[in-house]
């Protein structure tokens, strides 16, 4: 349990990670409870459309089969002196009525009915209404046109839609309404019971980190005389295990707490500053090279002979370049390589870590990154790698895997480069940029 973990997981002051999480929250309650408006306002106004659409088709078939079931009976039976209401009939040789309206009869189908003795129906739009216009040839051998006046009917129609209108204003408040309502019932104490989760898991790391230092350090102590006084083999082997196991308990600890830092104030303005991720990557070598010496392993940082520069939090990428690297330590056997490459191109800065390893099945490259995600393999990922992608993420960065079985694999790391280095990378990249002149 390296000392820049505990920097990369207690950096944040506890009191401003959990303001910056009550206001996080507070946004997701809110949007949640906008989310909830809307779907309750978009399902209020499709259910009004669709009964607005049923009552105005039954409303238009049942009024059209009553006018035209009145206006065949008139146009049949029907007195021209005494039609019923909004009905005119028309006889060749009789005088309208004098409120008849303009524009009829229609001559084309008294002629058409007279010749072909078929009724004709049609509907016609005219003086700002519609009529429903029917002529017939009467047994008595006269033709006789009877029009109907659907404004009435056409005003209904207006009425039912105007309603539904004030309906659905009534019911967009009722939605808005329903939205606040739910989610202070119901989201409200969801995003509360999320920020307890979180700040028991931000606290219970913190008050545990201490002791199990200490556990750490004991047990590591307890190993070395064990070995020094040549203790059985079995002893030693089991403070080994004590060690190890302890060590892995304090870096799950650290993933928590720099998990619930990055989720309460993914930005962290006032720890983000220029960081040379080249120097940082041959560090984060050295402190691993007892491991790789134990493991056989041959490590190689290759990148430009100037500092290369991203904005962000150190102890942050510093626990993230460390993932990638004990990855590729924990899948390479004895004797394999590991390549660290770091480029700059278009001001994005590149690092790829690349290893000899047992590598991974190409469809599970994007749940790597799952948390305590278990590879077909029996390889289990714990929380290393889905840390890794918040810390990149909350950076503005990216990371993707690459690999196949028994063929190594392949992480490649993407972070816009700073916008504003130090004055001493400026300096050091026209010294290199000097020593490729010369050479």
């Amino acid at each position: 349990m390296r000392s820049a973990r505990g920097s990369a997981a207690g950096s944040a002051p506890r009191g401003a990670l959990k303001s910056a999480s009550a206001k996080a929250e507070w946004k997701a309650v809110r949007r949640a409870r906008l989310r909830i408006g809307v779907i309750t306002g978009a399902t209020i106004t499709l259910l009004l459309a669709v009964v607005g659409g049923v009552a105005d088709a039954v409303m238009t078939h049942a009024q059209s089969e009553q006018v035209w079931r009145e206006l065949r009976y008139g146009a049949q039976r029907g007195d021209p002196a005494n039609a019923p209401v909004c009905t005119w009939l028309f006889v060749p040789g009789t005088k309208p009525l004098a409120n008849a309206p303009e524009g009829f009869p229609v001559r084309a189908d008294m002629g058409r009915a007279r010749s072909d003795g078929a009724p004709v129906e049609r509907t016609v739009e005219r003086n700002d209404t519609v009529y429903l216009v029917r002529t017939q040839l009467r047994a008595d051998g006269r033709v006789v046109q009877a029009v109907f006046d659907m404004r009435f009917q056409l005003a209904d129609r207006r009425h039912l839609w105007y309603a539904l209108g004030v309906a659905e204003l009534v019911g967009l408040v009722a939605a808005a309404a329903t939205g606040i309502v739910l989610g202070r019932v119901s989201v409200g104490p969801l995003a509360e019971a999320l920020a307890r989760q979180r700040r028991f898991v931000a606290d219970a790391s913190h008050e545990l980190r201490t002791p199990i230092t200490q556990v750490y350090a004991r047990a590591q102590l307890l190993s070395r005389r064990a070995a020094a006084e040549e203790l059985p083999a079995a002893h030693r082997d089991g403070l080994d295990r004590l060690v190890g196991s302890v060590g892995r308990l304090g870096g799950v600890l650290d993933d928590l707490l720099l998990s619930a830092s990055l989720q309460a104030d993914p930005a962290r303005p006032a720890e983000r500053r220029a960081v040379d991720l080249a120097a940082l990557a041959r560090s984060v070598v050295a402190e691993e090279v007892e491991r790789t010496d134990d493991a056989r392993l041959s490590v190689t940082v290759a990148g430009p002979p100037y500092p290369v520069f991203v904005d962000g939090v150190e102890s942050a990428l510093r626990r993230a370049v460390g993932e990638l690297l004990s990855n590729a330590i924990s899948h390479t056997p004895a004797g394999g390589r590991i390549d660290i490459v770091l480029t700059r191109a278009a001001g994005t800065v590149g690092l790829t870590v690349t290893d000899t390893g047992a590598g991974f099945d190409p469809a599970e490259a994007e749940r790597l990154f799952e948390r305590f995600h278990r590879g077909d393999s029996g390889g289990r990922y714990g929380l290393g790698l889905a840390l890794l992608r918040e810390v990149l993420t909350a950076h503005g960065g990216t990371v993707t895997a690459t690999g196949s079985p028994g063929r190594g694999a392949r992480f490649a790391v993407e972070l816009p480069e700073s916008a504003s280095p130090p004055a001493r990378a400026a300096a050091a990249e026209a010294v290199g940029a000097g020593v490729r002149g010369a050479g």
